[in-house]
């Protein structure tokens, strides 16, 4: 009993960081912008697949385990890069001010697009690619083998994303303009705040973010068509459930959705898939907002 608790709660801090990668960038997004963005799991999907090609690749050559991790971040950096000013720029600049109905249609779409895209690129087959797993090799919990990558890479990226961002919107410049636009964008706007640029920015970094997600799940897990669709869902249920906007709360209810999943999984497998979503549903009956959440004023 004791043994199988401490696998939950081990594999419940690794599912919740990956989850918590993704849902931050979301909340992130959502906070600014203004924007459910739907693709946001077509990100997470298409960041697994590049990590996993360049995985590949990296394997191929002598200096492989040397190269295994740096991989993932590289792929988070193409996929963040590339797309997010593309779509930011070609898409979601054009229905910022449209209805959210509108905005959810738009982005379902672009999530489709983006699912046939991936079919297209790398195929139905399910891929694999464990370079970064084997790089840091297993480690012992007691009586319990372990990777070294599961136990302290994924926790320790998510702790030190949650704590650079709140470092970088609390204390730097640019951090500060970005709050000054989520806040009242008329008047940071009438201050001299380029509210485009600072849309354009933040788009970019939370598409990177869910595609660091991505590279961070592909060494743990087979990439199929629809990996996307789970962690878009999954990540939804978190920021609702902490409430729009907040990604201190966003860490803490990714966490507490990890290891209610990971204890359902060990105690009560037919609970797996659903313990999230009651715990969402359960949280919004009792808060509306979110656990982190307030009452949003509405201009009508």
């Amino acid at each position: 009993m004791t043994l199988l608790l401490l696998l939950a709660v081990l594999d419940g801090l690794a599912y919740a960081a990956l989850v918590f990668m993704v849902a931050v960038g979301l909340t992130l997004v959502f906070g600014v912008l203004r924007v459910l963005n739907v693709a946001h799991g077509s990100f997470f999907a298409i960041g697994a697949y590049v990590a996993a090609t360049l995985g590949t690749a990296a394997a191929a050559t002598a200096a492989a385990p040397a190269l295994a991790l740096p991989a993932l971040l590289v792929a988070a950096v193409l996929v963040g890069g590339v797309l997010g000013p593309v779509v930011e720029k070609l898409l979601l600049s054009r229905i910022y001010v449209k209805d959210h109905v509108l905005q959810l249609l738009v982005t379902f779409a672009l999530f489709m697009i983006l699912e046939d895209v991936q079919k297209l690129i790398w195929g139905v087959q399910p891929i694999f690619q464990d370079a970064a797993v084997k790089a840091l090799g297993p480690v012992e919990v007691g009586d319990i083998v372990y990777t070294r990558y599961q136990l302290f890479l994924l926790p320790g990226v998510a702790v030190a994303t949650l704590l650079g961002l709140m470092w970088f919107l609390r204390r730097t410049l640019t951090g500060r303009v970005i709050v000054a636009v989520t806040h009242d964008r008329e008047a940071a706007t009438a201050m001299g705040i380029d509210a485009e640029r600072v849309y354009l920015l933040t788009f970019t970094f939370g598409t990177m973010l869910a595609a660091l997600g991505g590279a961070l799940a592909s060494p743990t897990t087979s990439l199929v068509p629809g990996i996307g669709v789970n962690m878009i869902v999954l990540s939804f249920a978190v920021v609702a459930t902490a409430g729009l906007g907040q990604i201190e709360g966003a860490a803490l209810t990714a966490l507490l959705i990890g290891l209610g999943r990971s204890v359902a999984v060990y105690f009560a497998p037919e609970f797996e898939v659903v313990i999230p979503y009651i715990i969402m549903v359960v949280v919004l009956l009792v808060r509306p907002w979110g656990i982190f959440g307030s009452p949003e004023l509405r201009r009508v």
